[in-house]
């Protein structure tokens, strides 16, 4: 299975958790993993995967700019996908809020796309415009997502 996951980061956790993710998704033999920033991804030339995977922290309540504006481009690019998942880093109540949004958004830009799960949302400790790091209890949950996705 070819995958592309696209992130974006301030502070470098919902990178490490993208990171995580394609661990999870390499230990799982024949699978091919691209981690790339979302304004290092050059849509006219990508080609196509089997499955995206579209990563933010939480502002606001909701995705972050970047990656909404990458999933509005996608219908009209050279990419073409099956199916998608989505995962967010989020601080104090936000849980699961940017996961939520993103799917919305995918579902109504792309709604031939496949959902390959529920999304993943994980912690970052502190409070207000926090760097982290991830809580512990949530570390090992983002290779586990990846392990699942692969398995799929």
């Amino acid at each position: 299975m070819k995958v592309l996951i696209v992130y974006y980061t301030k502070y470098g956790n919902t990178e490490k958790v993208a990171k995580l993710i394609a661990e999870g998704i390499t230990s799982v033999e024949g699978n091919e993993v691209i981690v790339k920033f979302v304004k290092d991804v050059k849509l006219k030339e990508a080609a196509s995967c089997d499955l995206i995977l579209f990563g933010s922290p939480v502002h606001f309540g909701r995705h972050v700019g970047a990656i909404k504006k990458f999933i509005n481009k996608i219908p009209n690019s050279q990419l073409k996908v099956n199916t998608y998942a989505v995962f967010d880093t989020y601080i104090l109540t936000d849980f699961e809020k940017g996961v939520k949004s993103m799917e919305q958004q995918v579902s109504e830009v792309m709604p031939d796309l496949t959902k390959a799960s529920s999304g993943l949302s994980i912690k970052v400790e502190g409070t207000g415009m926090s760097k982290g790091p991830i809580t512990s209890v949530d570390l090992p949950k983002c290779k586990e997502f990846g392990i699942k996705l692969a398995q799929k």
